[in-house]
């Protein structure tokens, strides 16, 4: 699909600048296919970026991952020594929730949006933490005239999202900025 296909190119990008990435979507089937995209097209050995091949193209938090399972994650994806590292996190929203501190990534792609928008604010707030010292950067990816497209417009209309729309970065001060795209 298109949307797989930008959310390689921006994969691609991050590898090359060294960067993590977490990918959000409200649906584990969601999760699964894009696990199963990354597995079979993203060679994050070929930059020369340090992983083994031993290591997980992605990994992932969903409801089904266990507290200490998921601190193992949390803290391996930040940088900790862990067997679970990897350059991309796969998280589903509803588990992405408060509490979770993911500033070992700079980008976040929302792959699709929640009904409530306070939930894909939560989201985005996984990067944009204390103790960020990157500026941030988060893709809604979304396909016009599909439900998703509805999903944003309620969102915007319901007035939530008024500082986090595409185009807005939030600098290593962690002021929001005006990022013009062509």
């Amino acid at each position: 699909s298109g949307k797989l296909q930008v959310l390689f190119s921006i994969l691609h990008s991050a590898q090359v600048a060294r960067e993590k990435v977490v990918v959000v979507s409200t649906s584990t089937s969601t999760l699964d296919l894009i696990d199963r995209f990354i597995r079979k097209t993203a060679d994050l050995d070929s930059v020369g970026d340090g992983l083994s091949h031993s290591s997980p193209a992605a990994v992932r938090i969903d409801g089904r991952t266990h507290a200490e399972e998921r601190q193992r994650i949390v803290d391996a994806f930040n940088g900790l020594p862990h067997p679970h590292g990897g350059r991309v996190l796969l998280l589903s929203t509803r588990a992405g929730g408060v509490g979770l501190n993911l500033i070992g990534a700079n980008r976040l792609v929302l792959f699709d949006s929640d009904w409530n928008p306070a939930a894909d604010q939560q989201a985005m707030a996984r990067i944009w933490r204390d103790g960020q010292k990157k500026r941030c950067h988060v893709y809604r990816l979304l396909t016009a005239g599909t439900i998703e497209e509805k999903v944003f417009q309620r969102q915007l209309m319901k007035g939530e999202l008024s500082g986090s729309v595409v185009g807005k970065e939030r600098g290593t001060d962690g002021k929001e900025e005006e990022e013009e795209e062509e």
